[in-house]
């Protein structure tokens, strides 16, 4: 097959579109679905036992939704603008959010830990190495909780069941399946999708009677080892299958190829895995950053990875290098004669940079897988932004162990599942174990993500206010909830190279909203404006701004299906919208947003006292 390194651009696209539409299914998205039956403990934690208390009735100033980073940035913003009624309230028995949940082995992050990992300059911490595994992950959400009194009030193995805003009163209406009902004045809402697994709609998939698990809730009890030690000691007799290649998968079958007996993996597509190239980070080094370091690596990674100019690369990963192709690429074509920058121009230079890339990431497994058949089954064949993408330096070499077989669907996914195994076109594979890294609740509706429905001003639920698609302003505010700010990267930033980065920019302007609205109390005032509600003017306002971009990768034909592209479906106005994000780019969202917040003046909000009560709220 070495003669699919020179195909031309032609032959390429073909071939990318032949490969998307093996894999294209009716039920997009539907194709998964939630546990429940035998696979309702999923949902469960494993890691803590709820401790018994009493129902809390009380009120609070804010209260922050999800213990992951979006509520701990936020909850620590909210500190240092002076807010300290606040209360964490999370499903899990700690903070860390996906970092709680996910201990599977490998577990690491994906984007450099000096840009990923946030408020590393205000908690005084270093990161070990580029990229950190999950249990430093999660020690730093918890050394975020300590610094800034996050766990004071706190209600951990807490889920949210009820989210009402009561006009008459002013306050949202917090229900808990601990029969909790708690006032808050204002709600930060960072549910996040990585908290909620999912499962393939296999079918048989209920009638495996060997152990089974999904990676985020990883039975070391059945496996051996945990989350801080290597080896998957109780494995050596074991046959293992596991369903999936994305990222989860990408990090922990090396793991599994080493310790057990045998590994299945069932592959309907493959991702795309570049060089990690890890290494410690010099505490030498560290101490001597300048103050201010973070804020500027985070401008400088953003910068560099959708295209823009800087001197020198900070973070140096697989994010900036295809964005650095295209960038050159774009400056070497306009040093020709008569060149003018177009959108065409652009485009040319992306594919371009893409080609080569992909290349390079299927000439790399090449190198490194011995069999040729493995090799060629493990190759993607699609745009390295069409899914996530994977850096790893051991993955590719797991299929060299002797007992890991890679086991390609092309592109048709498991047959099903009965009592002993897995069934691939024809042929049984029978198992001890099966695992699950069929990944989250990404893509689906708020309300099955969320597991609760928010119901703001006259009985509207934020379902029937986005029925059409996400409608905010900044992603942040939305008409007919006041006092509720939406934590995510949708609307805003939509830098999903560097998720944090988005939740410390929309955790400092919610501090600042916050902080503007109560300023009054420590004035004496009479009346107090802690009412804040986007204008519908102001909202429509931004989603059409965010309409008026003509610049994605959801509709892009050479896609394979995913949950980038709304797994292969028709991309319409909703589709479009809950993934839109500022026309103009992430760095240009950071510094109007920073800009927007500084003023004092925070233009399409509006405040009102508290005691003005319904008839002066704005209305949708």
């Amino acid at each position: 097959m070495a003669a699919m390194a020179t195909l031309n651009r032609d032959e390429l696209i073909a071939k990318y579109r032949a490969e998307r539409d093996k894999r294209l299914r009716p039920d997009g998205n539907e194709q998964y679905v939630a546990p429940s039956g035998r696979f309702a403990h999923f949902l469960l934690d494993p890691y803590v036992e709820p401790i018994d208390r009493d129902p809390v009735c009380d009120e609070v100033t804010v209260a922050l939704i999800g213990g992951g980073f979006a509520g701990l940035v936020t909850g620590a913003k909210l500190r240092q603008a002076g807010v300290t009624d606040l209360r964490i309230i999370e499903g899990g028995g700690d903070v860390g959010g996906a970092w709680y949940w996910n201990r599977y082995p490998g577990a690491m992050c994906d984007t450099a830990a000096m840009i990923y990992l946030p408020l590393l300059e205000e908690t005084g911490h270093r990161p070990s190495q580029k990229y950190v595994f999950a249990p430093e992950i999660f020690e730093h959400a918890q050394r975020i909780a300590t610094t800034f009194d996050l766990y004071d009030n706190a209600l951990f193995s807490t889920q949210v069941t009820g989210l009402t805003w009561d006009d008459g009163l002013a306050r949202w209406i917090i229900s808990t399946d601990r029969g909790d009902e708690i006032r808050a004045k204002f709600v930060a809402m960072g549910t996040g999708p990585l908290h909620r697994p999912k499962l393939p709609g296999i079918p048989g998939i209920e009638s495996f009677n060997g152990h089974c698990f999904h990676t985020s809730r990883w039975d070391y009890g059945y496996t051996g080892g945990s989350p801080a030690t290597a080896a998957l000691t109780k494995l050596s007799d074991k046959r293992v299958g596991i369903i999936g290649t994305g990222a989860t998968a990408v990090q922990c079958i090396p793991h599994l190829a080493r310790d057990a007996e045998e590994l299945f993996v069932f592959q309907r597509t493959p991702s795309s895995v570049d060089v990690r190239n890890n290494h410690v980070i010099d505490p030498e080094w560290f101490a001597n950053l300048e103050p201010g370091w973070q804020r500027a690596w985070l401008m400088n990674f953003a910068t560099l990875q959708t295209g823009g100019f800087a001197d020198e690369d900070l973070v140096q990963d697989g994010w900036t290098d295809i964005s650095q192709r295209i960038r050159d690429r774009v400056v070497a074509a306009l040093g020709e004669p008569g060149a003018e920058f177009t959108p065409a121009m652009v485009q040319r230079a992306y594919e371009d940079s893409d080609d080569e890339k992909m290349s390079e990431i299927r000439a790399r497994i090449d190198e490194i897988v011995n069999d040729p058949k493995t090799a060629e089954a493990l190759k993607p064949w699609y745009r390295q932004l069409c899914k996530r993408p994977c850096f790893h330096d051991e993955y590719l070499q797991a299929f060299n162990e002797p007992g890991a077989h890679l086991i390609d669907t092309n592109g048709l996914g498991v047959e099903r599942i009965d009592e002993t195994g897995v069934w691939v076109a024809g042929v049984h594979y029978d198992l001890d174990c099966l695992i699950f890294a069929s990944g989250f609740e990404v893509g689906t509706d708020l309300a099955r993500r969320a597991s609760y429905e928010t119901v703001g001003r006259n009985g509207q639920t934020l379902t029937e206010h986005w029925a059409e698609g996400m409608s905010t302003l900044h992603g942040i505010h939305v008409n007919g909830f006041p006092n509720l700010f939406i934590l995510g990267i949708t609307h805003g930033a939509n830098l999903i190279s560097n998720i944090t980065h988005n939740l410390v920019e929309a955790g400092a302007t919610i501090a600042a909203i916050v902080e503007h609205a109560l300023a009054s109390i420590e004035e004496g005032a009479s009346t107090t404006p802690v009412t804040v509600e986007v204008t519908p003017e102001a909202e429509q306002e931004w989603v059409a701004l965010l309409e008026s971009s003509s610049g994605s990768f959801l509709g892009n034909p050479d896609c394979t299906p995913g949950y980038y592209n709304n797994e292969g479906r028709p991309i319409g106005r909703r589709e479009r919208l809950n993934a839109s994000g500022y026309p103009l780019g992430p760095v240009a969202y950071f510094e109007y947003i920073d800009r927007w917040r500084s003023s004092g003046l925070f233009a399409g909000l509006q405040f009102q006292p508290e005691d003005a009560g319904q008839e002066q709220a704005p209305r949708s």
